[in-house]
């Protein structure tokens, strides 16, 4: 069963910018109720998509340095990162089929 990485400021660079497949981050919070929504699309994303894309999870009020980097002012706010840059971008919460099309655009 694959799972969601945990991204973190320590180890962003090594599990984003330096991975050699494409990185989908959900940028989520605890209290955030539309972040439960997108939840287990992205954990379907992480098994479906299994050695081909990597599933991360940036909390927000934990690693606030990631989160202004690149300017995350709503959650949820789901970046779509190739060969370690941001290709794509979905803020809010929509159908699976919504994060579907754009992650098909970057494989």
């Amino acid at each position: 069963m694959a799972k969601q990485i945990e991204i973190t400021d320590a180890n962003f660079e090594e599990e984003v910018i330096n991975s050699e497949i494409p990185v989908i981050i959900d940028f989520w919070a605890v209290w955030c109720g539309p972040c439960k929504m997108i939840a287990p699309i992205m954990e379907e994303f992480a098994e479906e998509y299994e050695g081909k894309i990597k599933i991360g999870k940036v909390d927000v009020d934990h690693n606030p340095n990631i989160a202004v980097k690149f300017g995350i002012r709503s959650i949820p706010t789901v970046l779509y990162f190739k060969e370690g840059n941001v290709v794509e971008q979905i803020i809010g919460a929509y159908p699976k089929s919504h994060f579907t099309k754009k992650l098909e655009s970057i494989l």
